[in-house]
């Protein structure tokens, strides 16, 4: 059967979970409601869906050829990672609020949905695209921070 190999899902995820984490990491060190805890499983739980996917793909594949339909491999993940930003966004959604005029939430929003797209990017095992889109958000998180110290959180 054709999928993915044990320790290349493992790698995956584990990925998944320290970039996730890493996110997660800054947003703790400065109290926010969407932590370490928070960032590590939506990038983890993305990265699975992610797998579960792909793996579907190469299932479905298999069975075809098995009962000689002429087989075509169908890598379409886009329905699952539809879904995962679908999700995400829920999440995110709950995490703004609206107080006394003021919109407060939308980084940690986003930075869950970055997470998600990190947890997504790692599943697909796009290792360079999820280090470098981990780098450029803490980055944001970091230096931009740093310059505009009045930005809603």
């Amino acid at each position: 059967m054709m999928e993915l190999d044990t320790l290349e899902m493992v790698l995956r995820l584990v990925v998944a979970l320290a970039l996730g984490a890493l996110i997660g990491l800054n947003r703790r060190i400065y109290g926010k409601p969407a932590g370490l805890r928070t960032m590590a499983l939506v990038s983890l739980g993305s990265a699975t869906f992610t797998i579960v996917g792909v793996n579907a793909m190469f299932q479905l594949a298999t069975v075809e050829q098995a009962a000689g339909i002429e087989a075509m491999v169908r890598l379409d993940t886009s329905r699952v990672i539809a879904g995962i930003v679908g999700g995400i966004g829920f999440l995110g959604a709950g995490a703004i609020i609206q107080s006394r005029g003021r919109v407060q939430g939308m980084t940690t929003a986003s930075g869950i949905w970055m997470t998600a797209a990190i947890g997504v990017a790692s599943g697909l095992g796009q290792y360079t695209l999820a280090l470098t889109a981990t780098f450029l958000a803490f980055v944001v998180l970091v230096v931009l921070r740093r310059a505009i110290d009045d930005e809603e959180e």
